[in-house]
């Protein structure tokens, strides 16, 4: 059981750490409660151009899945409003056994998504506004003998991976254009 001066020990600690933190300089990075004007015409800047993107079509299923999550977060561009800029993504899907039975067959499977992004005007000649690339790796575990449990556990892990990397590519892209309508 702790004891008493511990206990205040640890509340002095954290109560000067959120006194630290409040005072850090921290906003949100598109979302409500920004402090100066500036910045929110910066937030304003970054939320007008993600709900005018859209995103190109990206191939196979993984990136069907992973182009439908990137029109969830910029919002609902191509659904009949007007586009002025385009996310284009390639995404490469890479697997590799990270564990194997004494038989010699793997027992455990690292899938690795990489997209490299671009986001352009739709002017002639397109600019370029940003571009990056991401990563989201995870791993799921082959069951010896249950076919099914070993689909579930991909297909989880897969959707995982599509998320992670929709939201990575949605932060990176927002953080890029703040600089460059805060500028």
């Amino acid at each position: 059981m702790p004891s008493r001066r511990r206990l205040l020990r640890l509340g002095g600690l954290l109560a000067g750490t959120a006194v630290a933190v409040s005072g850090c300089g921290f906003r949100p990075l598109y979302g409500p409660g920004g402090g100066s004007s500036a910045v929110q015409d910066a937030s304003a800047g970054v939320r007008a151009i993600l709900a005018s993107t859209e995103v190109a079509l990206i191939p196979e299923r993984s990136g069907q899945l992973l182009r439908r999550a990137l029109q969830e977060r910029l919002g609902a561009a191509g659904a009949g409003g007007t586009t002025s800029h385009e996310l284009r993504v390639s995404l490469l899907v890479a697997n590799e056994p990270e564990g194997y039975r004494r038989d010699g067959t793997p027992s455990r499977v690292r899938s690795i998504l990489t997209g490299n992004w671009l986001l352009q005007s739709r002017t002639t000649p397109p600019a370029v506004l940003a571009q990056g690339s991401e990563r989201a790796f995870d791993a799921f575990d082959i069951p010896d003998n249950q076919f099914f449990a070993g689909d579930a556990a991909r297909d989880a892990m897969n959707q995982r991976l599509i998320q992670q990397l929709a939201d990575d590519i949605v932060l990176r892209l927002s953080i890029g254009l703040r600089g460059a309508t805060a500028a």
